[in-house]
């Protein structure tokens, strides 16, 4: 029988540095983000977007590992998401493993696509772009100039905001994508707490996987979604910057989305923020551990526990493992998408033609695209991230192999190109399975080269 002896927060101590700019875009840019909208340009904001960058160090002269968190929507087009990526490896003269940048999904940002320029308000989107760089590699410069000696450390709490999505169309044979209140939905809740020696909150990372998708084609405003009100909540407690991380929320988002009342949205986040603070408040001090002590003879037997000291993780790696993807058969080729958008007149079908064109272009004309994810170890937490859209089932079961560290991952790092969702669900008439480019098994082979990754990197002597 397992004796019991100590517990203590996965975590890691090093120098951490926390630095944060504001990414609003300008009013009338392009920000047509779903079919069914009948505009194009944004017409006021709702809250502000943010962008957020927090390196890890062993010391401060060894290279960092760089998380940047923006309010941002998807990448429609590779080449956009690599020219800001590129830019900050040169500056930085970082390994590409070293570097994840991560976006929320808000579906109330500005498009992000330069081949969008002839739309209305298209004209705003490259210089738009050029200011993500320059904000990205200022926040990235000040959190490594601003560092301090802190730890990282984790919990896990619980927050009901998301919901199974895939519910099932009682007219036709197909699934659609909303509430669907009798599936099960993960509603782990990852909290990261940075702690600088003198016991100052520096920063909270909130890892949750739920779409932010509130906010609709009624919708008009520029906004973060739920994650706007969150950050407030927790940062008006800490006094200090709030991460937002999106996980592998494939088929979840709130039960109540697709509104154009930003009240909504902002109940959405106060409700995951306050289950935050929650979390926060069960939390040990930093670097410190609860120690079976031994058992006390009252009316009953009690066991003691007492606070000690503990030495924590000062573990830095990185990996970049490689899958590569097949893609589906009947996934038409970049001529033939042009053909059919050149003919289209429909609004809506257009939108999907559009996108459809950018995804095919980003993958090339071949039979297989190789994707690249990314794993680190921070400490004894491993962060995961992946250029894609993943089910629920990718966290979940990472979390269920590794179940002795805390994993936190992420959808839409470094790049988006198409759902991924369980083998399964391929047989169904499903958004996700036939929005994806990839022919299934895509989640299961990203599954096990993450897997793969942490295996490897918990090898790493510190």
């Amino acid at each position: 029988m397992l004796k019991p002896s100590a517990f203590a927060h996965s975590g890691f101590a090093g120098v951490i540095g926390v630095a944060r700019k504001d990414i609003t875009p300008p009013l009338g840019i392009y920000a047509r983000n779903w079919g069914a909208a009948k505009h194009d340009r944004a017409e006021g904001i709702h809250r502000p977007l943010t962008l957020s960058a927090l390196t890890l160090q062993q010391e401060t002269s060894a290279p960092p590992l760089v998380l940047i968190a923006a309010d941002l929507g998807w990448w429609r087009e590779a080449s956009c998401e690599c020219a800001v990526r590129e830019a900050l490896l040169n500056a930085l003269e970082l390994d590409p493993a070293r570097l994840i940048f991560h976006l929320s999904h808000t579906h109330a940002g500005p498009v992000l696509s330069a081949t969008c320029a002839g739309m209305p308000g298209g004209h705003l989107i490259e210089p738009y772009l050029q200011s993500v760089r320059e904000a990205a590699l200022a926040a990235t410069r000040e959190a490594l100039a601003c560092a301090l000696p802190a730890a990282l450390e984790w919990t896990t709490g619980r927050c009901d905001l998301a919901q199974n999505r895939d519910l099932r169309d009682p007219a036709k044979p197909r699934i659609v994508c909303g509430y669907n209140p009798g599936a099960p939905a993960d509603d782990t809740l990852l909290v990261g707490r940075v702690t600088c020696s003198n016991g100052r909150v520096m920063a909270t990372l909130v890892n949750y996987a739920c779409h932010p998708v509130t906010l609709a084609w009624d919708n008009r405003l520029i906004s973060p979604d739920y994650v706007g009100a969150l950050r407030e909540i927790v940062e008006v407690r800490t006094e200090a910057p709030c991460l937002f991380l999106q996980g592998a929320s494939g088929e979840l988002a709130p039960a109540e989305e697709y509104v154009g009342d930003i009240s909504v949205a902002d109940a959405h986040g106060r409700r995951l923020g306050y289950a935050v603070l929650s979390a926060l408040e069960g939390m040990l001090p930093t670097q410190t551990e609860l120690t079976f002590e031994g058992v006390v003879e009252s009316g009953a037997p009690l066991a003691i526990w007492s606070r000690r000291s503990r030495a924590v993780s000062r573990t830095l790696a990185a990996q970049a493992p490689v899958a590569a993807l097949a893609i589906k058969k009947e996934y038409a080729l970049t001529a033939e998408i042009e053909h059919q958008l050149a003919a289209c007149s429909d609004h809506v079908t257009g939108e999907r033609l559009r996108r459809k064109l950018a995804v095919r272009k980003s993958l090339g004309d071949g039979t297989h695209a190789t994707f690249r994810q990314w794993v680190w170890r921070v400490g004894d937490t491993f962060v995961v991230g992946v250029p894609n859209e993943a089910y629920s089932h990718l966290q979940l079961e990472l979390r269920r192999r590794f179940a002795g560290h805390a994993v936190a991952v992420m959808n839409i790092a470094n790049g988006c190109t198409g759902y991924l969702p369980p083998a399964d669900l391929y047989a169904e008439d499903l958004y996700q399975v036939w929005q994806s480019p990839f022919e299934a098994g895509g989640l299961e082979q990203v599954l096990e080269a993450c897997a793969a990754g942490i295996e490897a990197l918990a090898r790493v002597e510190c």
